[in-house]
């Protein structure tokens, strides 16, 4: 990577970067609390061993959902990596999504952190792109089989049939499509034609409108170029277990709301079928937050929280303190870990090129 990418890329995950979405998150928690919190709802809920234990479930499949990546991680990098590395490495990852608008991602603070641990950027190109797709397969893969299971009440409360659609149905389709898409583009870049996928963009960026971008996309079609190379002959010996970490890892992160739904809703009802509808329910909302514009959908997830699963939760003081519960385990205690991570990180990064620019 170029001087100037690194630069940018340390900025993007620099400690700075979290007061901004630690404050729109918090703000937006503290405006419905203080909005919608009734403390005689409050003091009807139950402490008991009951709600420990879920709650409890939830904090499992949180930790089950980051050893899932940090498994795909060591999987991808063909074992190049020890475990404690690639947990550390996935807190890292964690911590520049949560900073990041969730429509931007990680990507290329991910890029930055894998490239200063000795792997060839055809390797750290190639992981990053491809845990890229397993990601978009996961989702374009599950989310039809929700659907015809489930039906369009999983896009939002009361929608039945798509003749209905609403503001929300038309957000969650369009996302979908072009989830579809790139995912699509992605995978045909990375495993069919990448040549094709290079010459294809750089097509693109001959026109007018689109020569902004035309650096990127020379940029992009070398990346997919490079990756390709890298995976070529690599085969579902890779890329079977790759995705099924994946899927254990995104599964793990909606089980996990779907258990604490379960510990501050005792009349909801626990059976398969309940908890699958709100499972899709949950990967729905996902995909809408996706294209959220906020760092980690700060305010956006809590926001849609609310209104989503409005017809699972009784009311709006257990939504309330959910969504907070929700936002703590899979959010704020990544940016909360990563700024006690990533400045040690990068001091033994600077540490490691002093001594390599020493000899």
């Amino acid at each position: 990577m170029s001087k100037n990418s690194n630069e940018e890329a340390i900025n993007s995950i620099g400690l700075s970067k979290i007061v901004f979405p630690l404050i729109i998150g918090i703000l937006v928690v503290v405006y419905f609390l203080l909005r919608k919190f009734k403390w005689s709802e409050f003091k009807l809920i139950p402490w008991t061993d009951y709600v420990y234990f879920w709650v409890g479930l939830s904090l499992f499949f949180l930790i089950l959902r980051h050893l899932a990546y940090a498994s795909r991680l060591w999987i991808l990098s063909e074992k190049e990596f020890g475990w404690l590395k690639c947990i550390q490495l996935i807190f890292i990852w964690e911590f520049s999504s949560a900073v990041s608008p969730t429509a931007v991602g990680g990507s290329a603070a991910a890029l930055f952190v894998l490239s200063q641990e000795k792997l060839a950027t055809a390797r750290v190109t190639a992981i990053v792109l491809y845990t890229a797709v397993l990601d978009t397969i996961f989702f374009v893969g599950t989310l039809p089989i929700l659907l015809l299971l489930f039906g369009t009440h999983i896009i939002r409360p009361g929608l039945i049939g798509l003749e209905n659609l609403d503001k929300w149905g038309y957000s969650f389709f369009f996302a979908y499509v072009f989830m579809a898409i790139y995912g699509s583009v992605f995978f045909y870049g990375l495993f069919i034609k990448p040549e094709g996928l290079k010459r294809l963009v750089l097509w693109i960026t001959s026109f007018k409108f689109f020569k902004r971008w035309r650096d990127k996309a020379v940029k992009l079609g070398d990346d997919f170029v490079i990756a390709s190379t890298e995976m070529a002959g690599k085969g579902l010996g890779i890329g079977l277990p790759a995705f099924i970490a994946t899927a254990i890892a995104w599964s793990s992160r909606f089980i996990l709301l779907n258990f604490l739904i379960i510990a501050f809703e005792r009349d909801l009802s626990i059976d398969l079928w309940t908890q699958g509808a709100l499972y899709g329910r949950l990967e729905a909302m996902f995909v809408i937050m996706a294209f959220s514009p906020t760092p980690g959908s700060a305010g956006v997830a809590e926001i849609l929280f609310n209104g989503f699963l409005s017809d699972y939760i009784s009311n709006e003081t257990s939504s309330s303190l959910i969504a907070l519960i929700w936002r703590f385990f899979t959010y704020y205690s990544y940016l909360i870990i990563g700024a006690f991570i990533i400045p040690i990180w990068i001091r033994k990064v600077v540490k490691n090129k002093k001594n390599k620019a020493s000899h």
